[in-house]
């Protein structure tokens, strides 16, 4: 079996064509994602995951973002809508991070069920005043301890239901004020302030097994390249954060960063990410960032291998118990 490329790509819609067979067969990315246009029903997402591990000849990953909120892939009526994490965390107060358990344990229940085993969740990133409104309702709090608690408890509840969990945004996304979707975020906060806020609530979590990168530019740190393009960045996760888990970057199509799409990866991979992450199916582009990533060697694949390894079956679930101890916790409101 080949060597897999040190890339996560997405295809284009709700089955997987002969030629896109044919095309992840010789590509032979480490694993896939998964977005709304490729969700219909459970027996189609079931025979679309299936399919991709066929493709690749393994037991591929297969990613997703269902974090709730404006951000979930799967949806009512055949899904459960989820609020904003944070609104969750605001109505269950103190209960907070076991009732975001609960949440994330009953996701993955549904995840698991049609053949996704990883989920691009929990974030640790800090709410701040500044947070863009992208983004400040799919955190967890306004301090680093609260945020690293929550975030456990939500791994812990994936981890129960089989699914593995990708942290991010590494090094902490909270202090960005535009949309790193459309434009590229600058913080000018002072070190000191990064150290003891936005990186604090990640260090606890370095144990997860696998991380995304924020497509942000921290002045204090490295003010001419993102973070998913700067080894000083980099240096940092892997040192001071002490993240050791595998290191995607986030979608390179995003328009936070600079260059062609092929130069994006190569830069990403120069930078220190194990593995590039390319969501948006489009053939041309995932051909030029296949040509530009290389494949999982050395530390990386080591990291990949130990992801692998960390996948299980889930845990039984009452389903159930679950919804009731979620609903008294929130008392009574769980879905939007």
């Amino acid at each position: 079996m080949s060597t897999p490329a040190a890339a996560i790509l997405g295809c284009a819609g709700t089955t997987l064509t002969r030629d896109e067979g044919r095309f992840f067969a010789d590509a032979q990315p480490w694993g896939y994602i998964l977005f709304a246009r490729n969700i219909d029903t459970p027996d189609q997402v079931r025979a679309l995951t299936a399919d991709l591990r066929d493709a690749a000849g393994r037991d591929a990953p297969i990613l997703i973002d269902q974090e709730g909120g404006r951000v979930q892939r799967m949806l009512g009526p055949l899904w459960r809508d989820w609020r904003p994490a944070l609104d969750h965390v605001r109505m269950a107060g103190e209960n907070a991070a076991r009732a975001m358990y609960l949440r994330a344990r009953l996701i993955a229940h549904e995840l698991y069920a049609i053949g996704i085993d990883a989920n691009c969740t929990p974030l640790a990133d800090v709410a701040q005043g500044e947070t863009h409104p992208f983004l400040l309702n799919r955190l967890y709090g306004d301090t680093p301890d609260t945020v690293a608690a929550i975030a456990r408890a939500v791994a812990e509840g994936q981890g129960e239901g089989g699914v593995l969990s990708v942290l991010k945004h590494l090094p902490g996304h909270g202090r960005a004020t535009v949309d790193s979707h459309l434009d590229l975020p600058r913080v000018t906060a002072p070190r000191a302030d990064l150290d003891a806020v936005d990186f604090a609530a990640f260090a606890p979590l370095a144990d997860l097994p696998m991380g995304m990168t924020a497509h942000i530019v921290f002045d204090a740190i490295d003010p001419d390249r993102p973070a998913t393009l700067s080894p000083q960045v980099i240096g940092l996760i892997r040192h001071q954060i002490g993240f050791d888990g595998l290191l995607m970057t986030d979608d390179l199509s995003m328009q936070a960063l600079p260059g062609p799409i092929g130069d994006r990866a190569a830069r990403a991979i120069a930078a220190g990410c194990d593995i590039v992450l390319h969501c948006n199916g489009d053939r041309a582009e995932m051909t030029e960032v296949l040509e530009n990533c290389g494949t999982l060697d050395g530390p990386a694949a080591s990291r990949a291998g130990a992801v692998l390894a960390a996948r299980r079956a889930p845990a039984p679930l009452d389903i159930d118990a679950a919804e009731r101890d979620l609903a008294s916790l929130l008392s009574g409101a769980v879905y939007v």
